[in-house]
């Protein structure tokens, strides 16, 4: 790379080699000129506002990138299907949900991307529930100008033989979603049911209509006997709500471990929700949801939920990572 400076009163009639961000405190924080802007006589003033005494004037040798053509380049390498990309500004370019379904991040690949010097990828949590249009992640390379070797460094990264791409958001597949719903208090009228509102209102976000209640009281076969016929029935998801504490009388553990043929935890390392259960019928995911879910607005639940609707097979070690940020309302 060649390059020199020229002061800025000497500058009319040449070409910006990169964005220029002004900063008015309080007002505005943004790009004022853009790279290939011819600086003309009334442009002085602005960058002398600025703070900018010089310009650079660039010129790229073999094995070189501009920071907005290497930045294109690497968003372009990690995007899936589900993303489309903001125009490059200031060396950045932004990752924006095209529809909405689940944040999928590839913590393996990005993390060796970003092993790479003057690399710098910054994705939101993975696993969460996004909408079309958030911002999912943003890249760039640190350095105005970088060497051409480490954008192909990521681009090999990012096209290694895998399933889904670096990041992408997965759609939610369709659901018809069965509340077993267990408590001799419910069944008989003397409490209120609170939990089938929630739920219904949680699935609502994902865009889940198909929603059916049953009420089965405490006897450890009934609820057993409610998640198989639920199960026999299509139902891609039974939430077993109430009855997963310690008390003697509370069986929904013992009914979930009846109907399954896996159980993947009793428990998570989340709070609240720790006494939260997911299990597998066949392909059915079965939650037992503890009384936080009602209360707390994000619960393990939440953070599992996603996954499970995307079809994405839940596995133990998959919970336990969720330990490290799992004081989830602290």
């Amino acid at each position: 790379m060649i390059r020199r400076e020229v002061p800025v009163e000497d500058a009319i009639g040449l070409a910006l080699a990169h964005d220029m961000t002004r900063i008015v405190p309080g007002e505005f924080k943004g790009r004022q000129f853009k790279r290939g802007h011819v600086v003309r006589e009334e442009d002085i003033p602005v960058l002398l506002d600025m703070g900018k005494r010089h310009l650079y004037i660039l010129e790229l040798e073999p094995g070189e990138l501009h920071e907005d053509d290497a930045a294109v380049r690497m968003a372009r390498a990690i995007a899936g299907e589900g993303v489309e990309l903001s125009e490059v500004s200031e060396g950045k370019v932004i990752l924006r949900a095209s529809r909405d379904g689940m944040l999928w991040v590839d913590a393996r690949r990005v993390t060796a991307m970003n092993t790479i010097d003057e690399i710098s990828i910054a994705t939101k949590r993975p696993f969460q529930h996004v909408t079309r249009g958030t911002s999912l992640a943003a890249v760039r390379p640190i350095p105005l100008v970088i060497a051409e070797d480490k954008i192909r460094a990521v681009e090999v990264i990012a096209a290694q033989a895998q399933k889904r791409a670096v990041i992408d958001v997965l759609p939610y597949q369709p659901q018809k979603v069965q509340i077993v719903t267990t408590g001799s208090e419910i069944l008989h009228g003397r409490v209120e049911d609170k939990f089938g509102p929630v739920l219904r209102a949680k699935l609502a976000r994902y865009g889940i209509q198909d929603v059916h209640q049953v009420f089965v009281g405490d006897d450890r076969d009934a609820i057993s006997d409610a998640i198989a016929e639920a199960c026999e029935r299509g139902a891609t998801l039974v939430l077993v709500t109430g009855g997963m504490s310690v008390d003697p009388d509370d069986r929904s553990p013992g009914a979930i471990r009846d109907a399954a043929t896996e159980v993947v935890t009793y428990g998570t390392p989340m709070l609240p929700g720790s006494m939260l259960m997911l299990a597998y019928r066949n392909d059915t995911a079965i939650f037992g949801l503890p009384g936080a879910v009602i209360y707390d607005p994000i619960t393990s639940f939440d953070r599992l939920l996603p996954r499970v609707l995307t079809g994405l097979r839940v596995r133990k070690r998959d919970i336990a990572v969720l330990g490290v940020g799992g004081w989830l309302n602290a």
